[in-house]
C-alpha cells in the first residue's frame, strides 16, 4: 500500500478509475465494433475517445465523491491502519461496479442504441424475469467477469493512501494539510462534474456528446453509462425551445390538433392493431427485394404483402423501446428524449384510438402475454381508456388454453397461442370492437418455444433473433388462418407494425435511419382500403389518423401523424430521436438536427449515410422549420398538459 500526501494520492487513484473507464470504452467499441467500422476512421476515432474524457472525468468525479471526502476530510483520528482500509474497499467496491455498468451497457447497446438512462428503472420495474435473463447474458458473456475480477485486483494492488508520516506529532498540521488539500481539489471537482470552468457554462448532459459525433449512434462510444444514469436521473426531461414566439405562428407550420371533416358516413368496421416484438423491415423479404439474393424470414408477411395488403416503401417507427413504440402506434405521439409515459409528464390527460372509438360505441380491448403490469403497458392502456386489458393470468384462467403450459420461461406466453387466445376473446366481443396486441416471443433471450426448436433452428449464431421472428411469422399465419373463420373477420381492419427494430445483419439497417426501419402495414380483406406498395413515407403516428380517418371519424384529436390514405406522398413525413438528435425524413431527405441547427442533410436513397449535403439541398430550410414546429409543439403540450384537443 503506497503512502502520498492526500492531494497527489487521490489524484494517483483517480488516474486508475480514468483507465478503468478507457478499458470499457474500448470493450464497448470492440463488441459493438459492426455498428462502426463502415465510416469510421483513426482520426475520427481519437476525436471520440478525447471527446469521452470529458464525460468519463464527470463520472469518476461524481462517483468518487463520497470516497474522497472520507480519505481528505481534516480529522486526524482517522489515520490508522483499519480507517485506510475502509476507504480502499470503498474506492475499489465503487470503480468495479462502474465498470459493470458500463460492460452491461456494452451487451444492452445493440439493442436499444443508446447509452441507458435513468428510466431504465421505470421501464422494467414490474418485471420478475430480469434474473434469468441476466443469468443466461451472463453466462455468454463470463469473460466481463474475468475482466473485472482482474481489473479490481489491480486497483486494490494499485491503491494510494493518503497520508502523512513525518507530522505525527503535530496533529493541528495533519488536519490543516488535509483541509488545504480539499480545499484546492475542491473547485477542480466542481469544474469536471459540471464540464467546464465558466460560469455560463451549463453542467454537460447527454446530448453534448454530439459535439464530437458525426452519427448519433457514436454518442455510445463518446458517452458512458455511469455518466448517463447519473445525468438523466429524476431529470426534467422537456423544456419548450421558443422557436416561435406566437401560437398563430407556430400553428400555420403545425398543428397537432386535427379536425375531421369525413366525407361519408362512419364505417362500423373492427380495427385490429397488430405490436410485433423487434418486427424490424429487415427481416421481411418484401421490403428488401433490391438485396439480390435475400428473402427473408417472414414467407406469411410477405405473402400479406403481396395479396392485397397496403404497405409503404419507407417506413418507420418512433422510438428504439417498446414503450416509444406503446405512445407512437396508439396515440400517434412520437418519442422525444424519453419515453413520456416513464416521465413525470405520464399523468397528462392523453387520448388514443381505443378513447376515440369508445366514443362510436366500440368495445376495446388490449392484449400482451405478460403479466400485467409488464413494461408498464397495462397503465398505458388504462390511460387511453382500453375497456379491458387481456394477460398472461387472464389466459392461464381461460378453460380454452393450455394455461401455464404455454410460457415461455421468460417473459410470458408464447406468441402462438396467445394469438389464438386473442382470436377466441374477439369472438366473444361484440361487434364492433377495436383490438391492440403487443407480441413477445420475438424479445431477447429469442428463444423459440421447444415444440419449434427443430422447425426454426438457429441459422446465424450472431444473428439469434431470426429463428423468433421466423416463429412469430409463423404465429401471425395462424392467427390469420383462425381469423378467417370468424364472421367478424370481412369487417375488419388489421394494421401491422412493430415497436422497434432490432439486431441487424445488413449494413443499410445499421446506419442512423435504418436502425429505425418498421414496417406499417394495413390490411383489409374486402380490399376497400387499397393494396400495394406505396412509394411514400410512413410512421408509427400515421396509424391512428389513417384509420380514424378511413373510418369517417367526426371529433376533433391529436395527431403527430397523417392519414396516408388522402395526404400526397410528397407531404408524408416521418420523426424520431436519438442520442440528442432528432431525425426528419421528407421531401427525399433525411435531416439531423440537434434542436439548435443541423448537423447533416442525406438524401434517402443514401443508405449507408455517406454523404453529407448539409447547406447543399433547397428542401433544408422548410425542413428545419418544419421539424421545429413539430418539437415545440410536443414540448409545449408536455410541459402544459395539452395532449388532447379538449386542453387545446
Amino acid at each position: 500500500m503506497g503512502v502520498l500526501w492526500p492531494l497527489a494520492a487521490v489524484v494517483c487513484n483517480l488516474m486508475m478509475a480514468y483507465v478503468v473507464y478507457f478499458i470499457a470504452r474500448t470493450v464497448f467499441l470492440i463488441e459493438n465494433w459492426s455498428l462502426y467500422s463502415e465510416y469510421m476512421t483513426t482520426s475520427h476515432l481519437l476525436e471520440l475517445f478525447r471527446g469521452g474524457v470529458m464525460f468519463d472525468t464527470s463520472a469518476i468525479l461524481y462517483t468518487n465523491a463520497i470516497w474522497v471526502v472520507m480519505v481528505m476530510f481534516p480529522y486526524h483520528k482517522k489515520n490508522n491502519e483499519r480507517y485506510h482500509r475502509v476507504c480502499r474497499w470503498v474506492y475499489v467496491v465503487i470503480n468495479v461496479l462502474m465498470l459493470a455498468i458500463n460492460l452491461c451497457d456494452v451487451v444492452y447497446f445493440r439493442y436499444s442504441m443508446r447509452r441507458t438512462t435513468g428510466t431504465i428503472f421505470q421501464e422494467f420495474s414490474h418485471e420478475n424475469n430480469l434474473g434469468g435473463i441476466f443469468l443466461t447474458e451472463a453466462i455468454s458473456h463470463w469473460y466481463f467477469f474475468v475482466l473485472a475480477g482482474l481489473i479490481g485486483w489491480a486497483l486494490w494492488k494499485g491503491y494510494r493512501t493518503p497520508r502523512i508520516l513525518w507530522v505525527k506529532t503535530s496533529w493541528v498540521m495533519y488536519d490543516v494539510i488535509f483541509l488545504l488539500s480539499l480545499m484546492a481539489y475542491a473547485p477542480f471537482s466542481v469544474a469536471g462534474m459540471r464540464g467546464g470552468w465558466t460560469r455560463d457554462i451549463r453542467p454537460i448532459t447527454v446530448s453534448n456528446a454530439n459535439n464530437y459525433c458525426d452519427r448519433p449512434t457514436e454518442t455510445g462510444i463518446v458517452l458512458n453509462t455511469p455518466f448517463a444514469l447519473l445525468r438523466t436521473y429524476d431529470a426534467s426531461t422537456f423544456e419548450n425551445p421558443g422557436y416561435f414566439k406566437t401560437q398563430a405562428e407556430l400553428e400555420r407550420v403545425f398543428n397537432p390538433i386535427v379536425t375531421p371533416k369525413p366525407t361519408h358516413e362512419f364505417r362500423k368496421k373492427n380495427v385490429v392493431v397488430i405490436i410485433i416484438e423487434s418486427f424490424g423491415r429487415e427481416y421481411i423479404g418484401a421490403y428488401n427485394k433490391h438485396i439480390p439474393g435475400y428473402k427473408g424470414y417472414t414467407p406469411f408477411a410477405d405473402s400479406l404483402i403481396a395479396n392485397g395488403a397496403l404497405t409503404y416503401k419507407y417506413s418507420y417507427c418512433n422510438g428504439r423501446k417498446s414503450i416509444d413504440g406503446m405512445p407512437s402506434i396508439l396515440s400517434s405521439i412520437p418519442m422525444f428524449i424519453e419515453p413520456f409515459f416513464l416521465s413525470a409528464y405520464s399523468v397528462n390527460h392523453v387520448s388514443g384510438l381505443a378513447d376515440c372509438l369508445n366514443s362510436k360505441g366500440y368495445e376495446t380491448a388490449f392484449f400482451h402475454g405478460a403479466e400485467r403490469g409488464s413494461m408498464g403497458f397495462m397503465a398505458f392502456a388504462r390511460a387511453t381508456k382500453f375497456k379491458e386489458y387481456y394477460g398472461r393470468e387472464d389466459f392461464v384462467a381461460d378453460p380454452r388454453t393450455r394455461g401455464d403450459e404455454e410460457y415461455d420461461g421468460w417473459w410470458g406466453i408464447s406468441d402462438e397461442p396467445f394469438m389464438q387466445y386473442m382470436c377466441q376473446k374477439m369472438s366473444d366481443m361484440k361487434p364492433p370492437f377495436m383490438t391492440a396486441l403487443f407480441t413477445l416471443s420475438s424479445h431477447h433471450p429469442f428463444r423459440v418455444p421447444a415444440a419449434y426448436k427443430d422447425r426454426f433452428p438457429e441459422e446465424n449464431p450472431d444473428m439469434p433473433i431470426y429463428p423468433v421472428i421466423r416463429y412469430t411469422d409463423m404465429a401471425l399465419q395462424h392467427f390469420f388462418e383462425s381469423a378467417r373463420k370468424q364472421p367478424w373477420y370481412e369487417n375488419t381492419i388489421f394494421a401491422i407494425t412493430s415497436d422497434h427494430t432490432n439486431m441487424s445483419a445488413i449494413d443499410e439497417y445499421r446506419s442512423d435511419i435504418g436502425g429505425f426501419c418498421s414496417p406499417v402495414i394495413f390490411y383489409d380483406p374486402t380490399g376497400e382500403m387499397g393494396s400495394g406498395m406505396v412509394d411514400a413515407i410512413a410512421q408509427q403516428t400515421d396509424i391512428m389518423p389513417t384509420i380514424l380517418e378511413y373510418l369517417g371519424y367526426d371529433q376533433p384529436y391529436l395527431s403527430f401523424g397523417v392519414d396516408l390514405l388522402n395526404t400526397p406522398a410528397e407531404e408524408t413525413w416521418a420523426v424520431n430521436y436519438m442520442n440528442g438528435i432528432y431525425q426528419f425524413v421528407k421531401y427525399g431527405y433525411v435531416l439531423q438536427f440537434d434542436g439548435q441547427q443541423t448537423r447533416a442533410v442525406y438524401a434517402l436513397e443514401d443508405k449507408l449515410m455517406k454523404k453529407n449535403l448539409v447547406g447543399k439541398v433547397p428542401q433544408q430550410q422548410q425542413m428545419e422549420l418544419e421539424l421545429k414546429a413539430i418539437i415545440q409543439q410536443y414540448m409545449e403540450r408536455m410541459t402544459e398538459n395539452r395532449l388532447t384537443p379538449q386542453e387545446q
